[in-house]
């Protein structure tokens, strides 16, 4: 066999192996990642059945009005966009458990266009997805130039990539958020929603955000999902929150990171939305109604813990939340793995998958 052939055959067999390799690791980490109940109905899921909002009920403490986009494009990209459920829904149950009545509004008013990522979906969101009330407020949004602003405590602004186009430049957004700034009222914004902020403008003519501590969807965040967000969406949001004077607070991509500076709370992306509304209640000057943490949550702890601490701390973490039989979103464990592989942070991604792997251990014995 002359050399050529031999250095062909042993390249082959290589790349064989490889391949071999390759699928035999990604069955594996395939299966450390729970597979969805069989058993599981999500037209069963219903709000009436969930503790938090059922159990001890809080007497009506007045309105907050949430506010949502109603683009359904991003720019002329030909890219679906709108609201992310998520952040509408944990947001709303939050405020309701805490006896407030939401009202829903965006800038048409109507049914506005809605994205759910159903790898992020739990309990509350389908309950949200079954509730008649929610539903109709959903469907039916108030078109944001009919609000009267004196019939609410507070304002939160729904995330969700829509909101980069109608939300910064909205005169009846502007107004309220100025109005609210000024009388002490709160003002929350969560992922894209702190679009409704950059422009912003105070009685004296100043920016609103002049010296104020924020934090929103980042350019790390951004540009890893969407390379050419910068030619797509008018603006990168941690730019113009920064252009027009704010002072920006990164947290670590991907996980929870919720700023307050006086009466403005803002939220860095969609997994900050429970502690966000739950900061909001607390600024209005109410102890936040207990509840139980979710999967996802003990999830970003875990996490948390990781990026902070190390290895062993999280894995130490793991373990603890077995022991109380807490449970634990795996899935999320398992995607920010791809994130820190598809950044080329090998050792970063074989610690994460460890993690994974020792949660299903911890959990399934």
């Amino acid at each position: 066999m002359s050399r050529f052939k031999k250095i062909l055959k042993w390249s082959l067999l290589s790349i064989l192996g490889l391949a071999i390799a390759l699928f035999a690791f990604g069955y594996w980490f395939i299966g450390l990642i729970p597979r969805p109940d069989p058993n599981f109905d999500v037209k069963e899921t219903l709000a009436e059945s969930l503790p938090y909002l059922s159990e001890n009920p809080i007497p009506n403490r007045g309105k907050i009005l949430a506010v949502v986009t109603s683009t359904d494009e991003m720019g002329n990209s030909g890219k679906a966009t709108g609201y992310e459920l998520t952040e509408l829904s944990r947001a709303y149950y939050v405020f309701l458990a805490n006896g407030f009545e939401v009202d829903v509004a965006s800038p048409k008013g109507g049914n506005p266009p809605r994205i759910d990522d159903d790898e992020d979906m739990g309990v509350y969101d389908f309950a949200f997805l079954n509730d008649p009330v929610a539903q109709q407020k959903a469907k039916n949004t108030l078109p944001i130039a009919t609000v009267d602003p004196a019939d609410y405590q507070a304002i939160y602004f729904v995330g969700g990539k829509g909101a980069m186009y109608d939300f910064p430049d909205n005169p009846h957004i502007q107004s309220i958020v100025s109005s609210y700034f000024q009388s002490g009222k709160v003002i929350g914004a969560v992922c894209h929603g702190p679009a409704a902020l950059v422009n912003v403008t105070l009685d004296g003519g100043q920016y609103m955000l002049k010296d104020r501590t924020v934090s929103s969807f980042t350019n790390t965040e951004e540009l890893f999902l969407i390379p050419d967000a910068a030619t797509i969406f008018p603006f990168l949001l941690e730019d113009k929150l920064v252009e027009n004077g704010a002072k920006f607070k990164e947290g670590t991509m991907y996980l929870e990171n919720v700023i307050q500076d006086g009466n403005i709370v803002t939220g860095q992306n969609p997994w900050s939305t429970w502690k966000l509304a739950e900061t909001m209640i607390s600024q209005m000057g109410y102890e936040p109604k207990i509840r139980e943490i979710t999967p996802e949550e003990n999830a970003i702890k875990v996490l948390g813990s990781f990026q902070d601490q190390g290895y062993q701390a999280a894995k130490k973490r793991i373990t603890e939340m077995a022991e109380n039989k807490l449970e634990m979103n795996r899935t999320l464990l398992a995607m920010h793995s791809i994130v820190a592989a598809m950044q080329w942070n090998v050792l970063k991604s074989f610690q994460l998958v460890g993690l994974l792997s020792h949660a299903k251990a911890a959990t399934e014995g």
